[in-house]
């Protein structure tokens, strides 16, 4: 992205300040692109147009049921074709920001099992991902953080100090609407790259959890079951996925007190 002011100079003391930035600490505003716009006008339209025809009633557990045995034929037919375009699928479902991730990754372990399934699912879902952030930072990247107040500058700048923790508590915890988190982190600014390996890494724990349910889902539904997909908030599961996320706090929160000691000390020698 190029930047607002390139020839404005940075604020004394402001080394994180955007180079928008005047001298006053003010950002130039800048104005919505109509060509900038245009990819994030896809994506919506993308949706629009899955539930304007319909396509929503196909994505659910009771389409899995009736045809199970298709889909297992034809992916059996074509192999890794197959697999390619279950990915496509998925990239795409993520892109438009479709509901219904959960099905997708379920009928994933369905057909190819936990692994080849959080394999997929992963590759999948990461390149949707990426697609929205790129999509959503192009179109209002700059027009948002030249219009941010004190409160987002001072979020942007936290992020993208500790962008791995945030990344990884985000993508870790299912508490967060999985479009949110690939939305927010492209207009706080955080590094194309960085988003890209967090995203990857930090789907993968709920991708296998629920490919596991679609590797039994064959024969649950065989025997007259419903599947559980909320599986992923019980205890067992939940916990060793909290416990994940609090792993990659570890280094924000050593920062955090490392910071306020030598702030503490730098007061004490200058008392």
């Amino acid at each position: 992205m190029s930047d607002s002011d390139p020839a404005a100079p940075e604020p004394a003391g402001n080394t994180d300040s955007p180079s928008g930035d005047t001298a006053g600490g003010s950002r130039k505003k800048t104005p919505l692109s109509l060509k900038r716009l245009i990819p994030a006008a896809i994506l919506v339209a993308g949706l629009a147009a899955f539930f304007a025809l319909g396509l929503d009633r196909y994505l659910s557990l009771d389409t899995l049921k009736e045809h199970r045995v298709a889909i297992q034929s034809w992916v059996g037919e074509n192999g890794f074709m197959a697999a390619l375009v279950y990915m496509a699928v998925y990239a795409t479902a993520v892109a438009f920001s479709v509901p219904g991730a959960t099905i997708i990754t379920v009928t994933g372990g369905f057909l190819y099992g936990p692994f080849l399934g959080t394999l997929y699912t992963v590759v999948g879902a990461t390149t949707g991902s990426a697609a929205v952030f790129l999509a959503a930072r192009y179109a209002f990247g700059d027009w948002l953080r030249t219009r941010a107040g004190p409160a987002i500058r001072r979020m942007e700048t936290e992020f993208q100090e500790n962008g791995v923790s945030y990344m990884l508590v985000l993508r870790l915890v299912p508490l967060f609407p999985f479009f949110l988190v690939n939305l927010v982190p492209a207009f706080l600014g955080i590094s194309f790259k960085l988003y890209l390996i967090c995203t990857l890494v930090g789907i993968i724990p709920g991708s296998f959890v629920y490919a596991l349910v679609g590797d039994g889902a064959g024969a649950v539904l065989d025997q007259g079951g419903d599947l559980d997909l909320g599986i992923i908030f019980s205890p067992r599961v939940l916990a060793p996925i909290i416990g994940l996320s609090v792993l990659s706090c570890i280094p924000l929160v050593y920062k955090k007190v490392r910071d306020r000691r030598r702030a503490a000390a730098s007061r004490t020698e200058a008392g």
